[in-house]
């Protein structure tokens, strides 16, 4: 990291303490180590001996904390994801997490486009459904399509619905998302709802309350009105552990004093946010790899 590179980097986070201080957040600090964790299919976190697992992220001490009152919350932290390596990828990463009560998806994505126009001069974002992101790179309602359909796009003889759709979504519909301007992604379908609320779209359709921001060919930020059923919650990391143990990995411990505390007294309605600090230095200052912002 050059020392202009680091430069801008204190620039940004001050900046992005001073918007979130202006809209009433207050920053806190959780820990980055923990006995339990938020089981996840795809992310694999490292174990420290006698001590329990680095946190992929700030999520379950941070909902913790709106459960006993703490109001709007954001928190700049170091996330921790075995096996990731690439040009937007790495094993310890900057994250960017906040949460507010109150806010619905769109009051979330409102946010999400307002931090970026803050930090990078970026015009404001689009806001694409899934759907209309598919029929207009795809040509398939991605909702309603067939098997047959998405293995004849996708060239591949899956199976799985999700897996053939985000091989679609990887192949077909990122690269055209947030050319000239930031563009959020919302409304995946339910099957992928992961830790957000599922509603019915316009057409009747359940879709999940779950949004990405893209901009650049960069995956910037997912964010989520949030599940607040603990025992929705519990039902879904029970099926997320069982398809790790399908994909030979190893069951992960249920975030229990989380479970516990959306229970009682409760997680109030809010949207949550996700935004990887490393990948907005990358657009920041034109960098090509996530390794150039980094020390």
């Amino acid at each position: 990291m050059t020392n202009e590179v680091l430069q801008r980097r204190a620039e940004l986070l001050a900046g992005v303490r001073q918007f979130f201080a202006a809209r009433g957040f207050t920053e806190v600090a959780t820990p980055r180590v923990d006995a339990e964790i938020i089981p996840e299919l795809h992310i694999d976190p490292f174990e420290v001996p006698h001590l329990g697992y680095l946190q992929a992220s700030p999520e379950m001490h941070m909902k913790r904390l709106l459960c006993a009152g703490s109001g709007p919350i954001f928190e700049v932290a170091q996330c921790f994801r075995r096996g990731e390596q690439g040009k937007l990828h790495r094993p310890e990463f900057t994250m960017i997490e906040w949460y507010r009560p109150g806010d619905d998806m769109h009051t979330g994505m409102t946010l999400l486009d307002e931090i970026v126009q803050h930090a990078l001069g970026a015009p404001p974002a689009k806001r694409t459904s899934y759907r209309e992101a598919f029929e207009r790179t795809v040509g398939l309602n991605p909702h309603t399509a067939s098997l047959d359909q998405l293995r004849t796009k996708a060239g591949e003889t899956l199976d799985d619905r999700d897996e053939l759709l985000n091989l679609l979504l990887a192949k077909h519909v990122e690269p055209s998302l947030g050319i000239d301007a930031p563009e959020m992604l919302y409304h995946y379908p339910a099957s992928q709802s992961a830790l957000a609320e599922v509603t019915k779209d316009l057409d009747g359709h359940r879709v999940a309350e779950r949004f990405e921001l893209y901009y650049r060919g960069i995956e910037l930020a997912n964010g989520y009105h949030e599940l607040t059923d603990a025992a929705e919650l519990r039902e879904r990391l029970a099926i997320a552990n069982q398809g790790r143990t399908e994909l030979a990995r190893p069951a992960l411990p249920l975030p229990e004093k989380l479970l516990a505390a959306m229970t009682d007294p409760g997680l109030p309605p809010c949207a949550g946010v996700a935004l990887g600090f490393d990948r907005l230095m990358m657009l920041a200052v034109g960098a090509e790899s996530i390794d150039e912002v980094v020390v």
